[in-house]
């Protein structure tokens, strides 16, 4: 008799209820606890790999619902992620900003990847490994992982830039690694580099026609695509010039991620760019979760258990030798020391490519297959320590630029009293500071981002580093001898907990804040705040400022009433503080039934 085919029968429907699975309970659980998704993937693919789960699946055969059955049907979908990612990095680079990066990506770049290659290449030919086999590990090694670093570190920050550019010239040389491996093959004596040569020619001929026909397709073909106004339709001419571009430099015989970059910069030179990021932005974390589950999934356990020293020994070789390499081309290029140890941590694990490279190495026969596993094992691991040498990174930076503040490079807080204290320098703290500078007010601002501070200090404005989560720098500030203390960082309970402490011991100094919301406000104002300023308050009474002016109704008036209104609705938060602080008017307000018109407006 015919029976109908469940879907848990395929192996397609087991792998991505797997995977969807993943993604729904990894990244709540991880964001929940503020640690990065990355390991949560990486783990599941190790648990619910050959190594895990997987090898259960034979004594009980109810785990194969849980487990991934083929590791490697999903590995086109992990490459998928890779190639999004890559559009992603290039949908927020401009041909300008390409430009601008040249030095840095030819130059440092360049210098890092053949640096590193060549020190990790010289330390294992130095404890026996082939000429040949540490060439290729040490090229192989040498790679850092684009998947990882850049949504870690961002393209914007001076971090980002920095790996950027390494980060861009590792992914163009990534091809001509390949080939040049496979040309040292014994078999390919007589023909490697006139293969090279070949595919360097094709490569530089399609990436030329890409860039032309992309810039005078792409416009018109969003533009059609715009004019349709069906998210639909956009998203698949956005994934269709993804796919095309990756399969002409494939075909090509460059990478599929080459493809992927060009069409992303070819997209940001149009009006489209945001839209197209937005539409695309699922794609790209959920293909990047399979990717990071397929790195999982290729850790042996017992490997590890039985050579867990010696991969121990490995990492931490890679890491330092990348670390000290990044660090020192960094600093020749000028970049701040701090800016320099965060990108050179950071940069220090093997990359996603690693792992192509060392497959490539094992099949042109130049390393044993026993080599590529234990190496394959240490890129691995080094992918899912990644998280945690970004963490690494910034406190040494930290660190390092606290050392040079120390030396004589910070400001002193003078003993007479430092006049207005600024607790936090983004766009807030910045205003405040314009605005007590017009009015000869002296003040000194406190940061705990290095770079806010490197920058503002270039402007002229004194900033101090420090994170004032830590009693100690309170107590430096001279608080008893302030005029006033101006609280702008965006963490409530923070300024909540420094308002309530400061006012504990300086019960007459000006306390001003900033809040979120009035729920916020009346927190602040408990707490021991002199004015606490919402947000939301501000910015709806300047927009009522903006609309009657607009209909014609006279300045002063207009401004009295905004003053006025002001005034009425601190009062109002002031009063559920005071409610909050008299447990009779709290049990009152309970037993009014009812909502209260303060209740309203607070709300």
């Amino acid at each position: 008799m015919y029976r109908m085919a469940s879907p848990l029968d395929n192996h397609g429907f087991s792998d991505a209820l797997v995977i969807l699975g993943a993604a729904g309970i990894v990244i709540p659980a991880f964001a929940r606890f503020r640690i990065s998704p990355v390991i949560g993937f990486i783990l599941v693919g190790l648990l619910v790999g050959p190594s895990g789960l997987g090898a259960l699946v034979g004594d009980h055969p109810w785990l194969y619902y849980l487990t991934i059955s083929d590791p490697h049907a999903i590995e086109p979908f992990a490459e998928f992620g890779i190639t999004m990612l890559l559009f992603s990095i290039g949908l927020e680079l401009s041909l300008k900003r390409l430009w601008s990066m040249r030095s840095l990506v030819f130059g440092t770049g360049a210098a890092q990847l053949i640096g590193s290659g060549l020190l990790i290449g010289l330390g294992l030919y130095l404890v026996g490994q082939a000429s040949t086999g540490a060439a290729a590990l040490g090229s192989a090694l040498a790679l850092s992982s684009t998947a990882l670093v850049l949504p870690i570190a961002g393209t914007s920050s001076p971090v980002g830039r920095s790996a950027f550019a390494m980060l861009l010239f590792e992914d163009l040389a990534l091809v001509p690694i390949i080939f040049v491996l496979a040309a040292l093959a014994p078999s390919a004596a007589g023909e490697g580099l006139a293969n090279i040569v070949g595919v360097l020619g094709r490569g530089a001929l399609t990436v030329v026609v890409i860039f032309v026909g992309g810039r005078f397709l792409l416009p018109r073909l969003f533009a059609q695509a715009a004019r349709t106004k069906s998210p639909e339709l956009f998203l698949a001419v956005s994934l269709l010039v993804v796919i095309v571009a990756s399969l002409a430099t494939t075909a090509a015989g460059l990478s599929p991620i080459v493809g992927a970059l060009l069409a992303g910069v070819l997209i940001a030179e149009t009006d489209y760019h945001n839209e197209v990021e937005v539409i695309t932005a699922p794609f790209k974390g959920l293909a990047l979760g399979v990717f990071l589950i397929t790195v999982g999934m290729s850790l042996n356990l017992q490997l590890i258990v039985e050579n867990w020293l010696g991969l121990l020994a490995a990492i931490a070789g890679v890491v330092a030798v990348k670390t000290a390499v990044t660090f020192g081309l960094l600093k020749l290029s000028g970049i701040r020391n701090g800016v320099a140890a965060e990108t050179g941590v950071l940069m220090g694990s093997p990359s996603e490519t690693t792992l192509i490279v060392l497959g490539t190495a094992a099949q042109a026969q130049l390393i044993q297959a026993s080599t590529a596993n234990f190496w394959q094992t240490v890129t691995a691991i080094g992918l899912t320590i990644t998280p945690l040498l970004a963490q690494l990174g910034k406190r040494v930076a930290r660190g390092i630029e606290k050392r040079s503040s120390d030396d004589g490079g910070d400001l002193e807080i003078p003993l007479e009293g430092p006049g207005t204290v600024v607790i936090g320098f983004g766009r807030v703290g910045r205003m405040v500071a314009d605005m007590l500078k017009v009015h000869n007010q002296p003040f000194i601002a406190v940061e705990a981002d290095i770079d806010a501070v490197a920058a503002a200090r270039a402007e002229g404005y004194p900033v101090i580093f420090g994170d004032v989560a830590r009693g100690e720098l309170v107590d430096r500030l001279n608080l008893g001898r302030a005029k006033a203390l101006i609280l702008t960082m965006d963490d409530p309970v923070l300024s909540v907990r420094l308002t309530r402490r400061v006012r504990g011991w300086v019960p007459d100094l000006t306390i001003v804040a900033r809040a979120r919301d009035t729920i916020h406000a009346a927190e602040l104002y408990k707490a021991g705040a002199t004015d606490a300023v919402p947000e939301t308050l501000e910015s709806s009474l300047q927009l009522s400022e903006a609309v009657l002016v607009d209909l014609g109704v006279a300045v002063g008036p207009v401004i009295a009433s905004i003053h006025e209104k002001r005034d009425e609705l601190r009062k109002e938060i002031r009063a559920v503080a005071e409610m909050d602080r008299d447990p009779r008017l709290k049990r009152l307000r309970r037993e009014t039934p009812g909502p209260s018109t303060l209740g309203e407006n607070i709300a």
